[in-house]
């Protein structure tokens, strides 16, 4: 990175995409900020933020709305399992655990007997997993708020939307979504509030699912240090959240962008489908790889990375045994 770095005039802007980037840049921050410019949180905010089980604690201990959890660090805490009301999705408590393939992304458990069985698979490899109770609701209860903090809090740009469907099916990640400017007033204040007491800074987002029993907004968990996976419907939708980041970090005036009431939906791929229930209002659909003034990105990832996997996903999501899209 520093010898990329030496062949610009000045620092560079540094936007994180990855979780593995944001803590290796975080360790390194004190070496790598005389070549770049980036914000993030102090280390201690990103591990904190970064680990599902200090989030909770954190959440519970300012009061802020979290699902009921089980923290559990070795194989001797399977028996708190005891003390959830089931189904629970049981998540490994550092996701870098999942990305590197160590553990499952996440579970949905149905009862007791099944939450210990892969609970104690999942503590076989190093790290501790953490079990919520489900929140009910459909994929399309799922929220996000995603924002830049620069200095003295001052958040720079915001965006509210909403999943409409994810993959998989109950744990998965966004398959699709759309602006949700109804919830805006509700999530962004609390989103905001949560980073200021948590010290967030830069780049980030929030997650919650509408509780359908509680008939409430529970926080699920935060994106620390890097842009998520709906950043794009954001600039779908005139928030270019990225883009306002640099401006910000080079010094040049920021305009505070309005999201516009766009019947846009942003789709993660091909594969992915609008649930026919929820069509009403959306005209347009843009493909997360696809467009026709830059093809190359979609012939690579069609095409060229696995095609074989994308028909059998296809499948999968066209098989009628599959269980009612919940996540």
């Amino acid at each position: 990175m520093i010898e990329i770095s030496k062949k610009f005039d000045q620092p560079p802007v540094l936007i994180l995409t990855a979780e593995q980037a944001v803590h290796s840049v975080s360790e390194n921050r004190d070496e790598l900020s005389r070549w770049f410019r980036f914000r993030l949180p102090t280390d201690k905010s990103v591990k904190l933020l970064s680990s599902k089980a200090d989030f909770h604690d954190f959440s519970l201990r300012h009061d802020f709305p979290v699902p009921r959890t089980a923290i559990l660090e070795s194989p001797c805490d399977v028996a708190l399992l005891d003390q959830l009301t089931f189904p629970c999705v049981l998540k490994p408590d550092d996701k870098r655990s999942a990305l590197s393939g160590e553990k499952e992304r996440a579970i949905r458990v149905d009862t007791l007997k099944e939450a210990r069985e892969h609970a104690a698979a999942m503590l076989e490899t190093p790290g501790g997993i953490v079990a919520q109770e489900w929140i009910e609701g459909a994929d399309s209860n799922i929220y996000f708020t995603l924002f830049y903090r620069g200095d003295n809090g001052q958040a720079v740009a915001t965006f509210t939307g909403r999943k409409l469907s994810c993959y998989p099916r109950n744990v998965g990640s966004t398959a699709v979504c759309i602006a949700a400017p109804d919830a805006r007033e509700v999530l962004e204040p609390m989103t905001l509030a949560f980073a200021e007491c948590a010290g967030m800074d830069g780049m980030g987002s929030m997650e919650y699912k509408w509780d359908d029993h509680h008939l409430k907004f529970v926080m699920i968990e935060p994106t620390v240090g890097r842009t998520d996976w709906q950043e794009e419907i954001a600039t779908l939708c005139g928030v270019n959240i990225p883009f306002s980041a640099y401006q910000y970090e080079l010094g040049h005036p920021v305009a505070s962008p309005e999201p516009r009431q766009a019947s846009v939906a942003w789709r993660a791929t091909l594969i992915d489908k609008l649930p026919r229930h929820l069509r009403t209002g959306v005209t347009n659909m843009v493909d997360g790889y696809f467009r026709w003034d830059d093809p190359l990105p979609a012939l690579k990832y069609y095409c060229l990375n696995d095609p074989l996997r994308r028909i059998v996903q296809l499948a999968q999501q066209k098989s009628p045994s599959a269980r009612p899209g919940m996540c």
